[in-house]
């Protein structure tokens, strides 16, 4: 039976928290047969993740699948689940996060209609929470003013993205054709490989819904978390790599047709290599100014123009300024945009 949507859950070593999003799933859908749910163990040895997969799916096997393979990190098991999705669309939960009932409720209810029209919606676009559970804060990330509500649209139709309203993984419900077709290179082994996953199918999605609901809760907190400001720190290598792949997806300005979509890529691969630069500044690596240099030179020697905006304009200004004076004020506007934003 063709799904409606398809939830990939990635897993590795989730037991004590994925019960908690595989549940908020099935009742925010209302446990429907037109939902799938795939987890995907990604080679978990050290908790009775593949025991809960396999207890998850005899408990519900006309919903729940589970995929066991050799680890291969966050990318490899996302991908796993869009290659065995039944589901017209397809949305990616991390096994540490959830969704709100209502708005999942709704979301469904809203790719049953463009189905049923035979609408084919590329991309259907919600929003998503920051769930700070160390001090029991919230922060919406939202698009109301920035995209169009209530009708099918395309990249020329958006506005202009504040800087911490980016399109992330996690806003995002795709149809599952596009991302097969999208030639997604998501390297094994690799964190953050979302920003990949949140840029490189966007040209691919030729009609666009915006639904005004709040579907992803985000947590924010765990001192293992990928985001958290030492992990990520310690992992700025994987975020050269994700880079060198965005990097090469485009010549942005001479293969992307649309002006607006353009820009926000060209905007939204700047904060990469801004991110790349202020946490090259913050490592211990002794050799981390040297392989930023080396990121740097790879990308003007790829496309010159997509180096000048990247590198002069002035975000690319702001994170690379010179001496030891200029680490200091790098790192201190860092600091203060942590503050403001709340993203990690």
């Amino acid at each position: 039976m063709k799904k409606t949507i398809t939830f990939g859950i990635p897993c590795y070593n989730s037991s004590a928290y994925m019960d908690h999003c595989i549940e908020s799933i099935l009742e925010g859908t209302g446990y429907a047969e037109d939902v799938e749910i795939i987890i995907v163990d990604d080679g978990s040895v050290k908790d009775d993740t593949p025991a809960k997969a396999d207890a998850w799916e005899r408990r519900y096997p006309a919903i729940i699948r589970a995929i066991h393979q050799e680890n291969g990190g966050h990318g490899a098991a996302v991908m796993q689940a869009v290659r065995n999705a039944k589901g017209v669309y397809f949305k990616n939960v991390d096994s540490d996060d959830w969704v709100d009932a209502d708005a999942v409720s709704a979301l469904l209810e809203k790719l049953r209609y463009f189905i049923g029209l035979g609408e084919h919606v590329d991309l259907v676009i919600t929003n998503y929470v920051y769930e700070h559970v160390e001090d029991n804060t919230q922060n919406v990330v939202d698009y109301r003013h920035v995209l169009p509500v209530g009708r099918v649209f395309t990249w020329n139709d958006m506005g202009h993205f504040m800087m911490w309203q980016y399109l992330l993984m996690h806003a995002l419900t795709y149809r599952v054709d596009v991302l097969r077709e999208a030639g997604l290179d998501m390297p094994p082994h690799t964190f953050y490989v979302d920003n990949i996953y949140a840029y490189v199918p966007f040209p691919a999605c030729r009609s666009i819904y915006y639904l005004d609901v709040d579907v992803y809760r985000y947590f924010i907190g765990r001192e293992d978390q990928s985001v958290n400001d030492k992990v990520l720190t310690s992992r700025v290598d994987h975020y050269w790599r994700v880079a060198r792949v965005m990097m090469h997806a485009y010549h942005v300005y001479d293969d992307i047709s649309s002006a607006k979509l353009r820009s926000y890529m060209m905007n939204y691969f700047t904060i990469i290599m801004a991110i790349c630069s202020v946490f090259s500044k913050k490592s211990d690596r002794p050799d981390a100014m040297d392989e930023l240099q080396r990121l740097w030179d790879e990308l003007k020697a790829y496309d010159r123009r997509m180096y000048r905006r990247a590198r002069h304009g002035v975000v690319g200004l702001a994170t690379n300024l010179p001496g030891t004076v200029g680490k200091a004020l790098t790192l201190a506007g860092y600091r203060a945009a942590q503050k403001l934003v709340k993203f990690n």
